[in-house]
């Protein structure tokens, strides 16, 4: 098992191995004295693991209460984050009792934010079981619910206790899953290690699952530890996300975090001017790792959804954009210029062949 140790308002570790899901209640135990707790995952994933977390938090003293909501991102929504609410209210959680989050970035997000506000605040438990929420989203202490405006619009920062990557539930991904996950994983590599990146580029590093996942956390980590509540460096993790978000609402969600990432991550590199090879290497690795690299909307669609987008700050947005593979710059422009910098990546992507 690999640990890593995070340094934030609330310090705790990041666990990394195979077979962890059935020791999620001991390992737990070591951070949290048993109490009550409330345990949520989507109906898809409750259906996987739910049992066997549930066995495994019994048998370790706590008292398990279970919650399960519809799958999908269109669940993660205020009216959803109010049925949890009154669930852990009726199941009488209080102020020393435990959330603990059971799935993907989803489920992370909205029972995180459920957990910043319920009683001002009681502690939970982040069990990754989706490659992108193990290397991005259960790390750092973002949660938040998307309103009918924009993605993530209502949220809090609220640091997890613990959390539990079981890396063979991992692997039992379907291929589309592991690839919303690897745009992230690639993202790492395009902001901050060309070496990171070259190890990603044939799509062929699965086999390391464990490693990859570990530099991906240490490298979270580190931005976190600087840049806590997201005033300065933890802008460059956004990386891909206006464009990537501006196509999430443009296809009404029926594109994937991962995907739109991946789209955005290469619209980002093609609006910064990047030289043709380096646009064509992201772009390469991107299809080697199961990812679309081609924007289906037009340029006034996509301004009009990023316009929403909860990065902007009054007059201008702050695009994070490409230099070389490893270095990224902060760049931020006039809501007005918006229009042409989406214009511009299709242009170049059009030209480009991508």
């Amino acid at each position: 098992m690999r640990t890593v140790h995070i340094t934030a308002s609330t310090n705790y570790d990041v666990l990394i191995g195979g077979g962890l899901i059935d020791r999620s209640g001991e390992l737990s135990a070591k951070v949290v004295k048993p109490c009550k707790c409330m345990l949520v995952a989507d109906d898809t994933v409750d259906e996987l693991y739910g049992d066997r977390v549930q066995i495994s938090f019994t048998y370790a003293g706590f008292d398990v209460r279970r919650f399960a909501f519809p799958a999908g991102e269109g669940q993660k929504n205020l009216d959803t984050l109010s049925d949890l609410l009154e669930a852990m209210a009726e199941n009488r959680l209080t102020r020393t009792d435990v959330v603990v989050a059971l799935g993907g970035g989803v489920t992370g997000d909205m029972a995180g934010f459920a957990a910043a506000v319920y009683a001002r605040g009681i502690r939970f438990i982040q069990i990754p079981t989706t490659l992108l929420a193990a290397v991005d989203s259960s790390v750092g202490g973002k949660t938040a619910v998307d309103l009918k405006a924009g993605k993530n619009l209502a949220g809090a920062f609220h640091q997890p206790a613990l959390v539990i990557t079981d890396t063979d539930v991992i692997r039992e991904l379907p291929a589309e899953q592991l690839a919303c996950g690897a745009a992230e994983v690639v993202k790492y590599g395009v902001l901050y290690d060309e070496a990171f990146f070259a190890r990603l580029e044939n799509g062929d590093w699965h086999g390391d699952m464990d490693a990859v996942i570990e530099k991906c956390v240490q490298l979270k980590r580190d931005v976190v530890a600087g840049d806590e509540f997201d005033t300065g460096a933890r802008a460059y993790l956004n990386l891909g996300h206006t464009f990537g978000h501006a196509i999430e609402q443009c296809s009404g969600l029926s594109v994937t975090h991962g995907q739109g990432v991946a789209i955005g991550m290469l619209m980002a590199a093609c609006a910064a001017g990047c030289p043709d090879d380096m646009v064509l290497r992201l772009a390469k690795c991107l299809r080697a790792n199961g990812l679309k690299t081609r924007c289906e909307y037009p340029a006034d669609r996509l301004t009009a959804a990023a316009l929403s987008d909860k990065k902007r700050a009054g007059g201008s947005i702050t695009l994070v954009l490409p230099e070389a593979i490893g270095k990224c710059c902060l760049k931020k422009i006039p809501v007005d210029d918006l229009r042409g910098c989406f214009d511009a990546a299709l242009r170049r992507q059009e030209v480009l062949g991508l």
